[in-house]
């Protein structure tokens, strides 16, 4: 199978690429490398070493006798994605090529008119490139589970059946998002099942978890590390703990702590993905997957990595609550469906605690990076008090 993938260069763009080129696929891929320049400017860099792309790819064709066939371009620029696509015919392809923070979607006019603008564009001009050149590729695209928020009832796999004064109906599941990044998900959902439905193109949506993480089989096997994020504003939840237990500070939760999400590892969502690929829709379809393990509140998160560390070193982490900075619902019901997924054979690899040591691990070895970036962690990023800085 010839798989592209746009955002090649990311946390889980590359480690992707490894798992389908291992497999026997035929990979290309997309990027500007544009993840590496905003994390910079936010004053924070990768805790784990990752070289360049060229240094990287280099690497994979020694390692598997095959690379990434790589074209670089923003996927919001029409030209650059519709000349790769034609220049790759991609059986696939998986949209991983957007701004992908929700709190930097919230530090001002400018930060979330590059999300809106970005993203959404890039959604479209990939629905219009497939339809140009060929409209039986698959669509996977990556979005969120935060497209949901957190309703009083149960959430389906993207359609729940209604009734509504007598009449009856299969609707999409109503979208409540927390963020500007969130609501651009929200956006290209519905721009895909628009065009499922004009043109009956091939899609998956994947209603992403938080992922957390740093090895998969194949970074085990190469050493060659994806990037890792452990600041406020591009570094999750479970991945921000494990740095500050390693530096010895105290594990910063978001107010009380009982907001409640889907997470799953890195090497779990490389899992999903892969199977996904080899299970794609059939023509005309447009399918919804829920993708992520289980779902924990933040303090539990904590705990685990509390409990983790303290096995590791002997050493018990403490937990320090702060000021909530998001406009969200910290304590709330919350029981999303997950079985898509299963449905095709996705079975989880390995238990939290032990993805949670690899991370701690990982942060030990490579103290001296993550001590240069201390006093990045957070970065102070309020919803209610963004710059809304229209110079920019």
């Amino acid at each position: 199978m010839r798989v592209m993938i746009l955002g090649v260069d990311g946390y889980i763009g590359f480690p992707l690429a490894m798992r389908l080129i291992r497999d026997g696929n035929e990979v290309s891929g997309l990027d500007n490398f544009i993840t590496r320049k905003r994390v910079k400017r936010v004053g924070s860099d990768s805790a784990l070493p990752i070289k360049s792309f060229e240094k990287r790819n280099s690497a994979l064709s020694e390692k598997f006798g095959s690379k990434v066939d790589f074209y670089y371009g923003d996927a919001s620029n029409p030209l650059h994605l519709k000349k790769a696509i034609v220049a790759a015919k991609p059986d696939a392809v998986v949209h991983l090529a957007e701004q992908r923070s929700a709190p930097y979607s919230m530090l001002g006019l400018k930060e979330a008119s590059e999300t809106m603008s970005q993203n959404i564009m890039s959604t479209l001009n990939l629905i219009y490139a497939i339809k140009e050149v060929n409209k039986d590729a698959h669509i996977l695209k990556l979005g969120t589970m935060g497209e949901y928020g957190t309703p009083n009832i149960d959430i389906p796999e993207g359609f729940f059946d209604i009734e509504y004064k007598g009449r009856r109906d299969t609707l999409p599941f109503p979208k409540s998002a927390g963020s500007w990044y969130h609501w651009t998900k929200v956006h290209d959902s519905n721009n895909l099942m628009f065009a499922n439905k004009i043109w009956g193109l091939r899609i998956t949506d994947v209603m992403q978890g938080v992922v957390y993480g740093s090895r998969t089989r194949e970074i085990d096997n190469t050493g060659l590390y994806t990037r890792f994020d452990i600041d406020e504003v591009y570094g999750t939840a479970a991945n921000r703990f494990s740095a500050e237990a390693v530096l010895g500070m105290p594990m910063t939760v978001y107010g009380k702590g009982g907001q409640t999400r889907g997470f799953l590892s890195l090497n779990d969502s490389i899992n999903c993905l892969a199977l996904a690929l080899k299970n794609p829709p059939i023509n005309g379809e447009y399918r919804v997957f829920n993708q992520f393990d289980e779902h924990y509140s933040i303090n539990e998160v904590a705990s685990m990595v509390k409990a983790a560390y303290l096995e590791m070193t002997g050493t018990e982490p403490q937990v320090q609550h702060v000021d909530n900075p998001r406009v969200e619902k910290e304590e709330h019901y919350y029981n999303p469906e997950h079985e898509n997924l299963k449905k095709l054979g996705y079975v989880r690899m390995k238990p939290v605690s032990a993805e949670i040591k690899e991370v701690i691990a990982d942060l030990q070895k490579h103290r001296r990076t993550l001590e240069k970036l201390k006093d990045r962690i957070m970065y102070g990023v309020r919803w209610r008090d963004s710059k809304d800085n229209i110079n920019g």
